[in-house]
């Protein structure tokens, strides 16, 4: 009778340990004030957003936003931070949140009700929209696509797109002719080949890698998609969305916001993308 006490003393101490863990788990905004710590995914292959450089320096638009996101938070805390870049792409940016491995996804991300059931967002911090790359002179309407090929990353929402894009011109192969690539610069490097007849994704990204070769590529036809993307935050966690949110807010208040984006998307650079929308304010 003994032995069974104790054994179910011990089955309810590691319950309530494991419960304790799960609570603890959710309060990030506690986590990173404590170890003065916040881990943040970002791409390593998406130009501008966040790439290695000529240098090998991993720089973007992403990485600008996201550690100014962190230094914001840091002076809500009243204390620096220290940022840890960790390494994600289109497969693993929510799962890497849902395991805890990172507290923020800063990762081209479009917030989507999909998205949305597993993972948190913050306020859309970048406005985007699908569109299609192509070799230059080559076609000038989504129409001329039909029956073409179409290069697109496997497992996003632009993947999803393009299919709908072509069903709804009539493509009877849509599915077929909508080729599915493990990240953007094998999307690219189809285009370049002749493998595939366009790339579609997110505008930015298309004249990031366009911009290797000017000239020689241009977009075709008007957005058919609305990208806005949100920083990926773990799921159930108010205290700290609330604090990316607020950092957001602050940036664009104060003028921080659009010195990032004309650093990577202003007039004078190879990026150009005119803003045409404003950050969401509370009062």
């Amino acid at each position: 009778m003994k032995k069974l006490v104790t054994g179910m003393v011990l089955v309810l101490f590691f319950v309530l340990c494991a419960g304790v863990s799960v609570c603890l788990a959710g309060k990030t905004y506690d986590r990173v004030e404590r170890d003065g710590l916040v881990r943040i995914g970002l791409m390593y292959n998406s130009i501008p957003a966040a790439y290695f450089n000529e240098n090998n320096e991993w720089v973007g638009f992403d990485v600008d936003i996201a550690e100014e996101v962190a230094k914001r938070i840091g002076g809500y805390m009243g204390k620096d931070l220290k940022v840890e870049r960790v390494k994600v792409n289109n497969k693993t940016r929510i799962s890497f949140l849902t395991s805890d491995r990172i507290d923020m996804s800063t990762a081209n991300m479009t917030h989507k009700r999909e998205r949305d059931r597993v993972i948190d967002f913050s306020i859309t911090y970048f406005f985007d929209g699908q569109k299609i790359l192509a070799k230059k002179g080559r076609f000038t309407k989504h129409e001329d696509f039909v029956g073409k090929k179409l290069a697109s990353m496997q497992g996003t929402t632009s993947e999803k797109n393009a299919v709908n894009l072509l069903k709804a011109l009539g493509d009877p192969n849509a599915e077929k002719n909508v080729i599915s690539f493990q990240d953007e610069p094998s999307c690219f490097l189809a285009l370049q080949q002749d493998k595939v007849a366009g790339w579609t994704t997110d505008s930015t990204i298309l004249i990031g890698f366009s911009a290797k070769e000017p000239g020689k590529y241009e977009l075709v036809g008007d957005f058919f998609s609305d990208e806005p993307y949100g920083i990926g935050l773990p799921e159930d966690d108010s205290k700290w969305r609330d604090s990316v949110n607020f950092a957001i807010q602050d940036m664009w208040a104060d003028g921080t916001y659009m010195k990032i984006y004309n650093k990577w998307y202003g007039a004078d650079t190879e990026y150009y993308f005119p803003m045409t929308e404003k950050i969401e304010m509370w009062p």
